[in-house]
């Protein structure tokens, strides 16, 4: 089959690899009919997450048509239409018992290489690493999903690839991302990047009740698409972010900052963001969060700062004496998609939101190289690529 494989930092190649297989009985193996590049996968090809090997197939954000199933697997059934979430779970351990779903003990064979970085390992992930499983990925014409009985969802008719496509991750990790803010009438929150996990945040802090939403970012295309779902935006290379939030605020803070940014936030946002780069590219640092420090900065006391921006390892002078002086509660997580599905699927069916706003490139698996680099350098408007095997 064709598939996207990763072989170095901007190296990525449509190619010719092994069909997948079932390897359990509660596998299922899925034809492709849609999937997408993710900002995660960026960080993948600007070779910043670790424990990649040479020939991996890329790709977390996947929906396709069963084509066979494992003979333990009374779920699905061939000719399903489903979604797949982006995290592999078991269902049935203490995390997933307790919808814990990227949490799951069970579903990463390489936990031990997760535990050394970060004490315990969270769910194996699709084409994100060996430290995270060693899945292949969903960038490809067909993917074996394990635990198929737990993860996929199925599609309902009349409801198209593109309105489904992102409960695979974004949608989830944006929704989950405003409902850590526990928004209440009258609140306001303040949301860096407006990538595509950024405009979910936005749209779904409106859905959640939010009287204000304040959108951070540089890029023209972004900006008008987070204005044109409800928010107020802000040019961090125009404002100082800090002294404009006050000012809208009348000198309060956001009631909830959410860095849906992570890693690779903008060098040219300010000193300490290029300081930042500068240790990483000389293997003094491991992460660059500038997003993370303003966004604490700017939360009022006694706020939540909410993050699903992607860190993968130790973060330098985080302002950690402003967040416990000043009250401030921390949530984060990757996200437990199969916790939202359900939720989400009937927001889809009631036309509440129709997650294909986002899209703005449409292509092939042969065009997918050259788009991660569109989407990296954002190029062309792109927002959101979606590519059909």
């Amino acid at each position: 089959m064709k598939a996207l494989t990763w072989h170095g930092k901007g190296d990525i190649r449509c190619e010719r690899v092994d069909d997948p297989r079932i390897e359990h009985g509660r596998d299922a193996i899925i034809k492709v009919t849609a999937c997408a590049i993710c900002g995660s996968d960026v960080h993948i090809y600007d070779g910043v997450i670790p424990s990649m090997q040479s020939g991996d197939v890329l790709g977390h954000e996947t929906m396709g048509e069963v084509v066979e199933v494992g003979p333990e697997n009374k779920a699905l059934k061939v000719g399903d239409r489903v979604v797949v979430p982006f995290t592999i779970s078991c269902g049935e351990c203490f995390f997933c018992r307790r919808g814990f779903y990227s949490g799951c003990e069970r579903s990463n064979p390489d936990k031990a290489q997760a535990e050394k970085m970060w004490g315990y390992s969270p769910a194996g992930l699709f084409g994100y690493s060996h430290m995270l499983g060693g899945y292949a990925g969903g960038q490809a014409e067909y993917l074996r999903v394990p635990y198929a009985d737990v993860g996929p969802i199925k599609v309902p008719t009349g409801l198209s690839d593109e309105q489904v496509l992102f409960l695979s991750d974004i949608f989830p990790t944006g929704y989950m991302a405003a409902e850590f803010c526990n928004i209440q009438p009258g609140d306001t929150i303040a949301v860096w990047g407006c990538g595509p996990v950024g405009q979910f945040a936005i749209r779904s802090a409106v859905l959640l009740g939010a009287e204000r939403v304040i959108a951070i970012d540089t890029v023209p295309e972004r900006l008008a698409l987070a204005q044109a779902g409800g928010a107020e935006v802000l040019d961090f290379l125009e404002e100082d972010i800090y002294e404009r939030i006050r000012e809208l605020t009348k000198g309060r803070g956001a009631d909830a900052c959410i860095d849906a940014v992570g890693t690779e936030a903008d060098a040219a946002s300010s000193f300490y963001a290029r300081i930042d780069r500068l240790k990483v590219a000389t293997f003094m640092g491991t992460d660059r969060p500038h997003v993370l420090r303003q966004a604490i900065q700017c939360c009022r006391n006694f706020g939540t700062v909410s993050i699903v921006g992607v860190y993968g390892g130790y973060l330098d002078k985080i302002p950690m004496g402003s967040a416990i002086n000043r009250g401030l509660t921390f949530r984060m997580a990757q996200t437990p998609v199969q916790r939202y599905l359900p939720l989400l699927l009937e927001r889809i069916e009631k036309g509440e939101i129709d997650p294909s706003f986002v899209i703005t490139h449409r292509a092939s698996l042969e065009d997918g190289p050259g788009l991660y680099e569109t989407f990296r350098d954002k190029q062309d408007g792109c927002i959101k690529v979606v590519l059909r095997p």
